[in-house]
């Protein structure tokens, strides 16, 4: 007989992986050490960070289809072996003092994870969760938004005491262990399972039954615009959201006029609402509907992005850089949810895994664009003015995919009333 899980401890297990994997955002914590210790300029250290960035989305993209076909507790593992080898191997190229290897266990090996890890729990998490699928995503996606905080002052204080190869060794056995235990609980529910009582709230009209619109499997998927329209809101909001997060401190200090102690304080500080902000948006989204959620992250962008480098007012810019860090966020939590309303469960990993490309794209254009406006112009306003404009080509995209929704909405109302013809 077949053992019955708790779909709130597979939630817990979909945490502990992006809590282990998420700890790629506090690689910043390794930048002086290694400039200390080798002589390395920050572009060199940077790369690190940014191969493991780009081999996030490359895996991400290709190995959708393994999470698919394997299921979630084999994609978990190997996310495990992949990862946990990354970040152990790195204090390897450390103690050898090599860069090259570096970029490979770091950024190769442990992108690869970084990548499969991400995408692993999500689409069995829809599935054990019909009744609340932004709720569900929101969960894990919030644990890799709030990794960077809780791994940290870890970091740090192991770097203090055992130096930087043997904090590679024991971050990266340490993850190894969470994400294998994390990954052996993942299974998919049975075909057609139910929460308890979930039935009888939909015959009884109190809860809505989730209605997708398709069910497609990748390959179809990408030939339809719809698609792409959901890879190009997510482009921009992670490309102008990643732009504002890599230019914060500056920027705080450009604005408002506190030094680089305090600006260092404030990022980090509200870098929180990043976490709170995917738990949040993604269970509104269970309310007013994805396509209503992302139409708002742009309407409150456009006008934020725009009006940010004439405001003075400090409690105004943090309250102003507060909303921008949420809907970064909620842009990535509740972006399952969407694919699952648009196509369906049945191959949603591998979907997923084909719409974070954009992830790798915009972590490339976004911080060497605010980069490239600030040389030319000596102010990060042009890069905020512009965008804003952005924001609302993304508006305008939000608004397009509701005519191809509704188009939808209305074929499947036309079939569902032929069926019920026929069956008359």
């Amino acid at each position: 007989m077949k053992t019955k899980k708790n779909r709130w401890l597979i939630a817990l297990s979909a945490v502990g992986i992006h809590i282990s994997i998420g700890s790629v955002y506090a690689w910043s914590n390794f930048t002086a050490p290694l400039k200390e210790m080798f002589g390395w300029s920050d572009s060199q250290v940077a790369m690190t960070f940014s191969i493991a960035i780009l081999f996030l989305g490359l895996s991400a993209a290709f190995l959708g289809h393994f999470v698919e076909k394997y299921g979630p507790r084999k994609a978990g593992l190997l996310a495990a072996i992949f990862f946990g080898v990354g970040i152990t191997g790195s204090g390897l190229a450390v103690a050898l003092e090599s860069r090259p290897l570096l970029y490979f266990f770091y950024g190769a090996l442990g992108g690869i994870g970084l990548g499969v890890g991400y995408i692993a729990p999500v689409s069995t998490l829809i599935k054990w969760f019909p009744d609340r699928r932004g709720l569900a995503t929101g969960l894990a996606i919030m644990g890799f938004g709030f990794a960077a905080a809780i791994s940290s002052p870890i970091m740090n204080m192991l770097i203090e005491a055992v130096g930087v190869a043997n904090t590679f060794y024991i971050l990266g056995l340490s993850y190894f262990v969470i994400m294998l235990l994390s990954s052996l609980y993942l299974e998919k529910p049975e075909e057609g399972w139910l929460p308890e009582g979930y039935q009888d709230k939909i015959n009884s009209g109190k809860a809505k039954p989730n209605m997708d619109l398709s069910q497609l499997m990748a390959n179809e998927a990408v030939k339809t615009k719809r698609f792409w329209y959901l890879w190009l809101m997510l482009f921009i909001n992670i490309t102008c959201g990643i732009a504002i997060l890599a230019v914060a401190k500056p920027l705080a200090m450009e604005s408002i006029g506190i030094d680089m102690a305090q600006a260092a304080a404030l990022v980090g500080a509200i870098g929180i609402f990043n976490g709170l902000g995917r738990i949040g948006w993604a269970s509104f989204s269970d309310i007013i509907g994805r396509p209503a959620t992302y139409t708002t992250f742009f309407i409150l962008q456009m006008v934020i992005f725009f009006v940010l480098p004439d405001v003075s007012t400090k409690w105004l810019f943090i309250g102003l850089l507060i909303v921008v860090y949420t809907c970064y966020g909620g842009g990535f939590s509740s972006i399952p949810a969407y694919i699952g309303d648009l196509f369906g469960t049945k191959q949603l990993g591998a979907i997923h895994g084909y719409i974070l490309t954009a992830w790798a794209a915009a972590g490339l254009v976004g911080p060497l664009f605010a980069a490239w406006i600030k040389d030319t112009t000596g102010s990060y306003s042009g890069s905020l003015t512009f965008f804003s404009g952005l924001f609302v080509a993304a508006f305008i995209i939000s608004l397009l995919i509701r005519l191809d929704i509704n188009k939808l909405k209305k074929n499947q109302i036309q079939n569902q009333t032929e069926l019920q013809n026929k069956v008359g």
